[in-house]
């Protein structure tokens, strides 16, 4: 028998079968992470992670001092050495993924390297790993917190034992510090979160009840994320990495309050800072007060961290607010951190973003130096965490369900195989050029045939949206998820329209600015660009840590300076048409020259709007503004491909 229904979110208890969920007391969640080697990206996707392979993500060892074996304090029995700090495992585990995703043995056995040096570090006390003491004299524990999420993905990818005795000394040795010693540096404070979350992911698998004293020692111990009207602090990584942290107490405290406030932190960020397309908000290095324009840039470390607490809000709320923000950070953000091949990136990327140069524009932006070039290797985090940006984004894609079902939540080229119903294994191939076109294909093979049921959320955006299953076509809610309930066989499948019309979005306030959206992308002027390759060497900051000889020709960095106009404002009721072009032979849409979208429109130049005294895109003016420069076409292009971009417009009369 079919049934299709719309529903507000999947079930919450403690019910799969099949996958780690939550153990009593923790509080049952609607949705369970799938382990990553259950996806099997295709198509655009796909291409994404074979480019961070091939470029700075799958060759950093190679450049980065950070990663020097010889020496290396995360190799070291006694903690010692050198290089013993985020670097390592902020590139591993991202690396670690992408390898078990293509399933690469080079990068395999890189990963497997590490993985055997961290465990061969652990001491008898259970600590493991540098011993990093701030300037406190106290023990830091913020390298060992992203080094815990190495293990837990090697765990996850071939049950290595070795990981839980590991990981269990270690949190018996961290309830031994002292209250007065634990988690007081800046990092390791406003990031405990992490540290909790690892602490949760041990004892729903081995349901040893030292780990809820621990989780409550770290919650106490940590920052305060829980306060009205403020945050601990305003550092953009923090925020994006950390807002999630009373959510994650959540699962064991049960006050809604908890929960209530990282809703909050995400919503009060972006009222304050956040009133800009693209998903982030102006963080700069820190966000400021009387600094929320546009030109306000976010560093590659929040699109990372962002997509990463994403998934964890999923998992424990099942809210499309939280898949609808990857979604806009995925496709209209993050790919335009990097240079089309993924061997250079830059540390920051605004919504609005006239130059990308070698000129330090501080104090416009809050940080000295070279922040806007295209870098192979310019800062020590950025270079390192970028690795995990897609695979973050990959595990956000689809969830099991706790009535032994799955969850998809966003649409990507490929397939995913898992465990449902009372044990039949399932691989749902998903063909689709999401988020460029709105029609979904799912073909579904089983071992046997099998009840179970699956969730398809839908997005916002998509009014009329249509679902056919075994012949069966269904209007379905936008912003609901499709339960879909039936016996599956090999050959059943489901097709998905979802309708993508221009729309435009109006930012009340930001001075009355406007955004153009179709479908989950949004969209920016087209400015031409011109890409001049400039020292590296002289464009790096102090830190970076070159390893000695690398063939820097190689690995270049840029300058993107713009080679048309960019000062254009929208007539405040534009008209628009959606140009389709061939889908790029390489499978890779964020290249200006090859994307598979664009809308034309008119538009006015803004004589006034120029860059400003640091060298950025001025400050917005305040729409509608009259202007007597004539209405000329213009076209947009998916923001994501645009590498100097104009997304937040004026309007104009």
């Amino acid at each position: 028998m079919l049934e299709i229904t719309s529903i507000i979110r999947p079930p919450v208890s403690y019910g799969n079968s099949h996958y780690v969920g939550n153990r009593i007391p923790l509080l049952p969640v609607p949705l369970v992470k799938l382990p990553v080697s259950a996806f099997a990206p295709e198509g655009w996707l796909r291409k994404c992670l074979e480019l961070q392979r091939d470029g700075l993500t799958g060759h950093l060892g190679e450049i980065s001092i950070w990663l020097t074996k010889e020496g290396n304090a995360w190799l070291s029995e006694d903690g010692t050495g050198k290089y013993g700090w985020e670097e390592l495992p902020y590139w591993l585990r991202g690396y670690a993924r992408v390898a078990f995703v293509l399933n690469d043995p080079a990068m395999i056995s890189e990963t497997q390297f590490w993985v055997e040096g961290t465990i061969r570090s652990q001491r008898v006390n259970g600590d493991f790993g540098p011993v990093h003491n701030h300037k406190r004299g106290f023990r830091d524990l913020w390298g060992q917190m992203l080094m815990l999420q190495v293990l837990q993905a090697w765990y996850e990818f071939n049950q290595d034992e070795r990981v839980i005795k590991c990981m269990t000394a270690y949190f018996k040795w961290q309830l031994t510090i002292p209250e007065d010693q634990f988690l007081k540096d800046y990092w390791e404070n406003s990031r405990g979160g992490d540290n909790l979350a690892s602490v949760y992911w041990l004892y729903n698998l081995t349901g040893d009840e030292f780990l809820l004293e621990l989780a409550t020692k770290i919650d106490r111990n940590s920052a305060n994320w829980r306060q009205l009207g403020r945050l601990p602090n305003f550092h953009n990584v923090n925020i994006a990495e950390s807002f999630r942290t009373p959510a994650t107490y959540f699962q064991q405290s049960g006050d809604p309050a908890d929960l209530e406030a990282s809703y909050r932190n995400f919503d009060f960020i972006r009222e304050k800072y956040g009133e800009v397309p693209g998903g982030m908000f102006g963080g700069d290095e820190n966000c400021r007060p009387g600094h929320d324009d546009p030109h306000q840039a976010i560093e590659t470390c929040a699109l990372v961290e962002q997509l990463a607490s994403n998934n964890f809000m999923t998992a424990i709320t099942a809210d499309p607010k939280w898949t609808a923000n990857s979604e806009d950070v995925a496709f209209n953000t993050l790919p335009a951190a990097f240079t089309e091949d993924y061997r250079s990136l830059r540390y920051l990327v605004a919504p609005n973003m006239a130059v990308s140069d070698a000129a330090d524009h501080s104090p416009g932006i809050e940080n000295d130096g070279p922040y806007l070039l295209m870098n192979p290797f310019s800062s020590r985090c950025c270079q390192h965490n970028h690795t995990g940006a897609w695979v973050n984004f990959l595990e956000g894609t689809w969830m099991a369900t706790q009535d032994n079902g799955l969850a998809a939540l966003t649409f990507s080229e490929g397939s995913v195989k898992a465990t449902v119903g009372s044990g039949s294994e399932v691989t749902i191939h998903t063909s689709t050029k999401y988020p460029f076109e709105g029609v979904v294909r799912m073909n579904l093979e089983v071992s046997q045939s099998a009840e179970f049921p699956l969730y398809l959320l839908i997005p916002t955006w998509a009014n009329g949206a249509k679902i056919m299953v075994s012949g069966v076509s269904t209007q379905v809610a936008a912003g609901q998820y499709v339960r879909v309930f039936k016996e599956w066989t090999t050959g059943d499948a489901i097709t998905l329209r979802l309708p993508m019309h221009p729309r435009v979005r109006v930012w009340d306030q930001m001075k009355n600015s406007v955004s153009v959206d179709y479908g989950a992308l949004t969209f920016s002027l087209k400015i031409e660009q011109a890409h001049n390759i400039v020292d590296g060497t002289q464009t790096s900051q102090h830190d970076s840590g070159w390893k000695p000889g690398v063939d820097q020709s190689k690995w270049p960095t840029y300058e993107i300076l713009p080679k048309s106009d960019w000062n254009f404002g929208l007539p405040q009721k534009p008209k628009f048409k959606v140009v389709k072009r061939g889908w790029p032979k390489d499978n890779y849409p964020f290249s200006l020259p090859n994307t598979p979208l664009e809308i034309q429109t008119t538009g006015k130049q803004i004589p006034s709007w120029t860059l400003d005294e640091y060298g950025l895109v001025a400050i917005l003016p305040k729409s509608p503004l009259t202007v007597e420069t004539p209405e000329v076409p213009i076209t947009l292009v998916p923001m994501g491909a645009a590498l100097l971009r104009i997304s937040s417009f004026p309007t104009v009369k």
